[in-house]
């Protein structure tokens, strides 16, 4: 049996419709996982599903926007019903509707900005907290953005809230980790995703990423997947608290 298998296992993906998400979601199935797909709307979730399951995975859709309460509740529970207990949470779902100097965020903004990408992180991780502490075994994945690590002038609010996942990350492995529960993050550079469109299709942005990244091109969504296998799986069974920087080197790079 190989040390990434998830056979067996139930896996919750947020933001699983597309881009990061969906390359997770596929790449647990494809390691025998019970994936649910999740995001706002149903449609999507269901045509994510029936894919994976085409390609002779097994998924279920579970629609769910993470910012509401009853549908973070709603979302585990389902999920328990069909699939049994969650063993894999993967928070990916985020927002960044603001792109500009941190300064000029509107406060509405930068609160629901640190209520979504941060607190109903936490939120959703401590619903499954409890059966992944009984069974003493449970793995959760915080996606968070290499933004978190150094300054940016036009993703300073954002950057805040992917540098409090990298705390949150740290926090939760320290507090859950008697209880069998291993907390770790991943923090991707510029991936070509519907997300980060923004970025990747404005010429001068995308050229000087090119230029300043060693591996010499931007990142694609399976690229991030592969480490969310390993940490979700055997593989990663000593590795907790910690963030996996998945950047084509950019982050290390002298940018001089």
């Amino acid at each position: 049996m190989s040390i990434f298998d998830l056979t067996g296992k139930t896996a919750v993906i947020t933001g699983s419709s597309k881009g990061i998400g969906r390359a997770i979601a596929e790449g647990m199935a494809q390691a025998g996982a019970n994936v649910v797909i999740s995001s706002r709307k149903l449609e999507p979730c269901v045509a994510v599903a029936t894919a994976i399951r085409a390609a002779g995975g097994k998924a279920e859709a579970i629609p769910c926007h993470i910012g509401d309460a009853d549908q973070r509740r709603q979302l585990i529970e389902q999920t328990r019903e069909r699939l049994g207990a969650v063993d894999i949470l993967v928070c990916n779902a985020a927002i960044n509707p603001y792109y500009g100097p941190i300064e000029n965020t509107p406060d509405e903004i930068f609160d629901r900005m640190m209520s979504v990408n941060v607190r109903c992180n936490l939120n959703l991780a401590a619903l499954v907290r409890p059966a992944m502490a009984e069974r003493k075994s449970g793995v959760v994945i915080i996606i968070s953005s290499i933004a978190g690590i150094s300054g940016n002038v036009a993703l300073g609010a954002y950057a805040i809230t992917k540098a409090a996942d990298m705390q949150l990350v740290r926090n939760l492995a320290v507090s859950w980790g008697r209880d069998g529960i291993r907390v770790n993050g991943i923090a991707p550079g510029l991936i070509k995703t519907d997300f980060a469109k923004a970025l990747w299709d404005n010429p001068e942005i995308l050229a000087s990423t090119l230029k300043q990244t060693p591996l010499g091109r931007i990142g694609d969504p399976g690229d991030v997947a592969g480490a969310a296998v390993m940490l979700a799986s055997d593989a990663g069974k000593f590795i907790t608290g910690t963030t996996i920087v998945i950047d084509g080197g950019i982050t290390v790079a002298n940018r001089l």
